[in-house]
């Protein structure tokens, strides 16, 4: 696909991506969670209830979202609209270094009260602060949906 074909993945759909994926991790982890804290899990306090959790809620989204990246360059949300996440400089396929670093750097566009991912908004390429910082821009084809079918000449 020619860059011509591309264009860069806004807020809106990359926030409908979002709440796809976390819909999507809260399935697996929930039960999870429930397995083996039982209710009483949601009427405690504290930020980590123990090195389980820390595992299934922050480990395991972790290494599932990064794999997702590494082999698919993109996350379930992001196929759902066709984005994928390409090397801002060539446009290939990023390495894992720069997706692990995506990762680690949405922490970064988080703290602030997210300003990092509502950047997205207004940034010419469609970055967050995590994609400037790993070096990537999520892209999608300019066109979606059904194409017409093109037929050879001469059939």
């Amino acid at each position: 696909m020619e860059d011509g074909e591309l264009e860069y993945v806004g807020f809106w759909a990359r926030v409908g991506a979002s709440i796809i994926d976390t819909l999507l991790l809260m399935i697996v982890c929930t039960p999870l969670v429930f397995w083996y804290y039982g209710v009483n899990y949601w009427l405690t306090a504290g930020f980590i209830r123990g090195p389980v959790d820390l595992l299934i809620n922050w480990i395991l989204p972790a290494i599932v979202i990064v794999l997702f990246w590494v082999y698919r360059q993109a996350t379930p949300g992001k196929m759902v609209i066709s984005a994928r996440i390409v090397d801002a400089k060539t446009g290939g396929k990023p390495t894992t270094g720069q997706l692990i670093g995506r990762y680690l750097a949405y922490y970064v566009s988080t703290i602030p009260l997210c300003l990092g991912f509502i950047w997205v908004a207004f940034d010419p390429r469609k970055q967050g602060w995590h994609d400037k910082l790993a070096g990537t821009v999520v892209v999608r084809p300019r066109v979606r949906g059904p194409q017409p079918v093109k037929f050879p000449s001469g059939a």
